[in-house]
């Protein structure tokens, strides 16, 4: 089971990393496209106006964790029909509970 582990470790966070960069570049071009400009390289900058910060952050982390959910659910999926069981802290919480109470 320690093997299974450390592989979905490291498999989830290469899917997680991978969706994560991909949901940038897309947030990227959707911006220009709807804007005509290049998104705001330090959104803490103040010659940044406010709104334009603020609706950055909504857009480019709404993509990216949407991406990274998407991915880590394909992830499990794949995970699931490998192995024939779950990653390991992935399943509703009655699982993870009775599993914890027969070990």
């Amino acid at each position: 089971m320690a093997s299974s582990s450390k592989i979905w470790s490291v498999f989830s966070v290469a899917a997680a990393l991978a969706a994560a960069a991909l949901a940038r570049k897309g947030a990227t071009a959707t911006w220009r496209l709807a804007t005509g400009k290049t998104p705001p390289q330090n959104p803490a900058d103040p010659q940044v106006s406010a709104r334009e910060a603020v609706l950055w952050a909504m857009v480019s982390g709404t993509l990216v964790a949407l991406a990274r959910m998407l991915v880590q659910r394909r992830a499990a999926s794949y995970f699931l029909r490998s192995t024939g069981h779950l990653p390991p802290g992935v399943g509703d919480d009655d699982q993870q509970q009775q599993q914890a109470s027969t070990t």
